[in-house]
């Protein structure tokens, strides 16, 4: 089966993020002042072909364990949809 996932990758709430915060600067700099916070992320789609549902679920899981997302710094979740028609 074809499957399409959509992973999100953010940095854990007590990591330090400086791109966020450069992001929040310069949303205030352009007069949006009622920003408190920014927390910048990475997004990823993907297109791949797994046997199950369950099984494509493994196999996102251990791709961002293993390279796409570093779990000393990075929570992920993802969602995971049919591509058949």
């Amino acid at each position: 089966m074809k499957f399409k996932a959509e992973i999100f990758i953010s940095l854990k709430p007590t990591v330090s993020d400086p791109q966020g915060m450069t992001i929040a600067g310069g949303l205030e700099q352009l007069g949006f002042e009622s920003i408190e916070e920014v927390r910048a992320g990475k997004f990823i789609e993907m297109s791949f072909a797994a046997e199950t549902l369950d099984s494509a679920k493994d196999m996102v899981a251990d791709m961002c364990d293993k390279l796409l997302a570093n779990p000393i710094i990075e929570n992920y979740r993802f969602k995971i949809q049919s591509a058949d028609l």
